[in-house]
């Protein structure tokens, strides 16, 4: 007598009253209806930002999953379009259209709209023609996916003749002047930005602009010799001939406050950010070094952002170079997982190994700042990109650190300090072959009481009063010679 076979599951028939069965089917379906929302969703944005510079202005879209977009060009007007897929158009994607401000250099206004189903087209109406760089950075930190539009203009302003046009705007303005400089000692013929820009002037018939330093009687030419062939304007200028002309030696010093943008730094316990308090700062030492004299010469501070927008690494040390700075000082505030860890530090390049494990962490931590804020690595200039493999002298790294030692000093008249010496390490941002560069941890942002103090006004103009007093001890030590270098 053959057994019956046992019923397969699928000939079980259970009543439609059956609670278990009615559950499972209730879950099954929202399982399905989920699932075919998330498909027909497709990506979701976590966030819009619009960051304007004049250098470059930014838009991001920051979603949970890569977007994959096309883009073209159009030059009259100038504006770029970008076709995403993957999207719908929803709330925050229209919230582009209001984060563009009046006074954005670069973006006159951001369209978006449902081009096709699945697909969203925006387009960036441009002030000037521009060189759009459009890409996707990986998630790190606590960002997602990113799509990045880098909006560059294409007639970029060259920073040294702006700093020159500055002087030459107000050559009279009231000054500080700091203590006496001992005698410069000889140097090879100047080549002064501004004796460039005054010998272009010339060169071409114009009448030099006002307020510019009366000419001093050259002596008679032994004999005489062809008038120098005019000067033509372009990017990429010959050395302007010699010129008898009394000029001021313009001592520039470069300005860094570090990260910005897409990276905001560190944050501390009550949630100041590092790209906020050290800007600050910067702009209050741009005020004061602008207002300085040293030695009879005049001074004007440069600096790599003077708003919040993101600057690789590369690019802050190349900008520095491009206006043949005589220093460069990065300003930043520390972090630490220990909210107990705290006073200023100097750094400076070293050549070997870092000079503690502390210093050796905090490089690694600072050369990370373009994984955060966000580098095209493939649309950066061959040039740029070698600046970090420079490899600098001893004589920048002796020089920078008798800087920092002078500013570690004055710093240490008004705060704590983490260590009584400078420091070195691998920084990627002090690596200028050229420059003494240092770089400035004001405080640690991660502890509550000098949080505190980094919000405060009062300590701000205490910390720009410190590096400006230090900055002109350097120079009384270390004059500045004539420029012979060419960047």
């Amino acid at each position: 007598m053959n057994e019956a076979a046992p019923p397969s599951s699928a000939s079980i028939v259970r009543p439609a009253t059956d609670p278990a069965r009615r559950t499972l089917l209730r879950a099954g379906t929202l399982v399905l209806l989920l699932g075919a929302q998330q498909i027909a969703r497709g990506a979701g944005i976590v966030a819009v930002r619009v960051w304007p510079a004049q250098d470059y202005s930014r838009v991001t879209i920051e979603s949970d999953r890569k977007l994959v977009a096309r883009q073209f060009f159009v030059a009259t007007p100038p504006r770029l379009a970008v076709d995403i897929d993957g999207l719908d158009l929803d709330s925050s994607l229209r919230e582009l259209v209001a984060k563009v401000k009046p006074d954005d250099p670069n973006i006159a206004g951001i369209r978006v709209g449902q081009y096709a189903p699945g697909v969203v087209r925006l387009v960036v109406d441009l002030k000037q023609a521009a060189l759009p760089q459009v890409f996707s950075l990986e998630p790190v930190a606590a960002y997602r996916h990113r799509l990045v539009f880098d909006l560059y203009p294409e007639q970029a302003t060259d920073p040294l003749e702006a700093l020159i046009a500055e002087r030459l705007r107000d050559p009279t303005a009231p000054v500080a002047t700091a203590p006496a400089l001992p005698p410069m000692a000889a140097a090879a013929p100047s080549t002064d930005p501004l004796e460039e820009l005054i010998a272009r002037h010339s060169a071409r018939g114009e009448t030099p602009p006002q307020g510019l330093p009366l000419p001093v009687p050259a002596k008679p030419p032994v004999a005489s010799a062809p008038s120098p062939a005019p000067v033509p304007s372009t990017p990429a200028r010959p050395p302007a001939p010699a010129v008898a002309r009394a000029t001021d030696r313009l001592i520039i010093v470069a300005l860094d406050p570090g990260h910005g943008g897409e990276d905001p730094g560190a944050i501390g316990p009550a949630g100041t950010r590092e790209k906020d308090v050290v800007l600050k700062v910067a702009l209050l030492l741009r005020d004061r070094i602008n207002a300085t004299t040293v030695g009879g010469n005049p001074m004007r501070a440069f600096l790599t952002r003077d708003r919040d927008f993101f600057v690789p690494l590369a690019t802050r040390v190349e900008k520095a170079r491009r206006v043949q700075a005589d220093l460069f000082v990065s300003i930043h505030a520390d972090a630490f997982t220990n909210p107990a860890a705290r006073g200023a530090s100097v750094f400076a390049l070293s050549e070997g190994g870092a000079s503690s494990s502390a210093a050796r962490w905090l490089a690694n931590k600072e050369n990370q700042a373009d994984l955060i804020g966000g580098v095209n690595v493939g649309g950066q200039d061959r040039h740029v990109q070698r600046v970090l493999l420079d490899m600098s002298t001893t004589a920048q790294i002796n020089d920078s650190l008798k800087l920092g030692s002078v500013l570690l000093g004055e710093i240490g008249g008004m705060a704590k300090l983490h260590k009584p010496r400078v420091e070195q390490a691998g920084f990627a941002v002090l690596k200028a072959p050229d420059i003494p560069s240092v770089l400035v941890e004001t405080a640690f942002i991660s502890n509550p009481e000098e949080e505190s103090r980094l919000r405060s006004a009062a300590y701000q103009e205490q910390l720009a009063d410190a590096l400006m007093r230090g900055i002109t001890r350097y120079f009384a030590k270390n004059p500045p010679l004539a420029r012979s270098r060419t960047v």
